[in-house]
């Protein structure tokens, strides 16, 4: 630990610019991330007078290949990205956790009562508490610790600012209290536990496993409790595209049935041969027995079941191409991926309200953009929302600008994928 007004000097001094520079990819964010840190340790200060003080971060995540294959226990590519929830962190002696945050107006936590409590259903305080219980129950040590944390994870960007903030309060804990020892894994299913079991939010486990993990990972969520990770050794800036999200401005609102019924039917394919899972039949049996699955589900789940067999193939196929440093038919597997979400998937715009189409759009214009350089998707749960788009750098300034004149300024989000995941910068 160091004292806060020594830190901030150190900071303003460029001691820390190599390590800046490892977690936010891009030379040119490195006076802002120099100025954003000194800002945090202020707002420390402000609040909690000047301490010896930690610094942690945790980034968001771009799913890169598997649209909705993690809730069949399916395959998936995720990367972390150069946007973080940064904690300026100090221990206290007494067992109470203590959060300001830019973002949430947070009550504190008391660890001698870490039982779930109903009213904080979808509140940053079930999170906490949903992790230290687990931590706890575990064997991990936890303890009290004032902290202010600011976020440039967006959210309702499909950027999971949700598990950032999940793996930053489990590094946090894992720093002061366990020596920097608990496992990044473990770390993520432990934040999966508070969402699903305090937050009340039924997620899968990428989010959080791209967030604690960091770089370019790829998951194999057959064995839901052991799922098989694979950190891919990958320079991404030795490829020259950066990766684009754009928010197409569509109301989220009244999605919560197009989300459902996708895991829905999928899972009434799986039933028909016994299964729980998609990915606990083949897709051998799946097509010896299409009549049969077809005689009981409809057209629309046969379609995202195909969608499923099809996605895992193209994410162990985007895996290998970027093993082999081919940039190439990693873009044309994620071109692959966006029209097998947009024909058979059927999530870039909901049924239910057909006339406002903001993803469809925003795929059309990138595509007559980009031609044959680059490629799109859609982004995330879909329906609404974002879309992701990986773009020559040379097009880059050119791109914002065309997208943006008709979504709006600042509905462009250019973003490098960075190494770290959950860790303690300082």
């Amino acid at each position: 630990m160091k004292q806060s007004a020594l830190l901030k000097k150190e900071i303003e001094n460029h001691y820390y610019d190599e390590c800046l520079l490892d977690l936010y990819v891009d030379e040119a964010k490195l006076e802002k991330q120099r100025q954003r840190y000194i800002n945090a340790i202020e707002q420390f200060e402000n609040l909690y007078g000047e301490r010896e003080i930690e610094i942690y971060s945790a980034p968001g995540r771009s799913e890169i290949g598997g649209n909705h294959t993690d809730h069949q226990h399916g395959k998936v590519l995720a990367a972390s990205i150069n946007l973080d929830c940064i904690a300026i962190v100090a221990k206290r002696e007494d067992a109470i956790i203590k959060i300001v945050s830019d973002d949430f107006d947070i009550n504190p936590i008391t660890l001698n009562d870490l039982s779930v409590k109903e009213e904080e259903n979808g509140t940053s305080e079930a999170l906490i508490r949903g992790v230290c219980h687990q931590l706890k129950t575990l064997g991990y040590q936890i303890g009290g610790f004032d902290a202010y944390m600011t976020s440039e994870v967006l959210m309702g960007a499909g950027l999971s600012s949700s598990a950032a903030f999940e793996v930053a309060i489990g590094s946090i804990l894992s720093g002061l209290y366990n020596e920097m020892t608990i496992d990044p894994v473990e770390i993520a299913k432990v934040g999966q536990y508070a969402e699903n079991v305090y937050f009340k939010k039924p997620c899968g486990l990428m989010d959080q496993m791209a967030s604690s993990v960091g770089s370019i990972i790829f998951i194999d969520f057959k064995n839901i409790d052991q799922p098989q990770i694979q950190r891919l050794d990958v320079d991404f800036p030795t490829f020259k595209h950066s990766l684009c999200i754009v928010d197409t401005k569509g109301s989220h609102a009244d999605l919560t049935d197009d989300y459902a019924a996708i895991p829905v039917e999928m899972k009434e394919v799986a039933q028909v041969f016994g299964q729980q899972f998609l990915c606990d039949i083949s897709e051998e049996d799946f097509y010896a027995n299409l009549n049969k699955v077809h005689a009981i589900c409809h057209d629309r789940a046969l379609l995202r079941a195909i969608h499923l067999f099809e996605e895992n193939k193209r994410v162990e196929k985007e895996v290998n191409a970027l093993n082999a440093h081919d940039f190439e038919a990693f873009k044309k597997q994620v071109q692959l991926s966006g029209n097998s979400s947009f024909k058979y998937l059927q999530n870039v715009y909901s049924n239910h309200d057909i006339q406002n189409q903001s993803i469809p759009l925003g795929l059309v214009l990138t595509e007559n953009f980009l031609q044959d350089t680059g490629v799109c998707r859609v982004h995330g749960g879909g329906f609404a929302g974002t879309i992701q788009a990986f773009i020559p750098d040379h097009l880059v300034e050119a791109y914002q600008s065309y997208i943006e004149n008709f979504f709006g300024q600042g509905t462009c989000h250019i973003l490098k994928i960075r190494k770290q995941g959950g860790i303690k910068v300082i």
